[in-house]
């Protein structure tokens, strides 16, 4: 994990639904994008933390939301951090394609909350985020770029987080900073 003087950080969850399987010549764009990408996540100051798969590079092979559902899951130091990444990086590009490989949602796919420094939440902790997203709407509790709240404004939320636990089905990628000894 980056070092970080914030007492909160950002969390993110977005689901998409894939048109087709991975594995379909019509996704590989979207696979080929998939490494550099998140080795500009990887990269990008503000960064803290990202879910993958074990044993793989990221988190496609995941599906706690259906099977042919994809899920992204990080944190980030400050929201400005992931506006930055996702709006004005090569991420942007994923974005401006995403209709090519992803079914259109009718309700919420992406949330935010804010999370202890050092909290690592959950895929089952993001999924009962967007739940609460979908089901009343952004608050301090989940939240999107359009309706986002502070860290101040959380700081309920911020106390009922449950203490960090390690993710069962993945490992986390901790990219190696100055004040990191060792990165995994």
């Amino acid at each position: 994990m980056t070092a970080s003087t914030h007492a909160a950080h950002l969390a993110q969850l977005n689901v998409a639904t894939l048109r087709h399987p991975l594995d379909d010549p019509r996704i590989a764009p979207f696979v080929e994008m998939l490494e550099p990408v998140n080795a500009a996540a990887d990269d990008t100051p503000g960064f803290v933390w990202r879910l993958v798969e074990e044993g793989t590079a990221d988190a496609t092979g995941l599906r706690p939301a259906g099977e042919n559902v994809i899920v992204n899951l990080s944190v980030w130091e400050t929201q400005e951090a992931l506006w930055d990444f996702t709006y004005r990086s090569g991420h942007l590009e994923v974005m401006r394609r995403r209709r090519e490989w992803f079914e259109r949602h009718v309700e919420a796919h992406m949330v935010l909350w804010w999370v202890p420094a050092g909290h690592l939440p959950t895929v089952d902790e993001a999924l009962e985020r967007l739940a609460y997203l979908r089901a009343h709407g952004p608050s301090s509790r989940a939240f999107t770029f359009t309706s986002s709240y502070t860290a101040a404004e959380a700081a309920q939320d911020l106390r009922s987080v449950p203490p960090a636990r390690p993710e069962p089905t993945g490992r986390s990628v901790r990219p190696a900073s100055a004040g990191d000894a060792a990165a995994v």
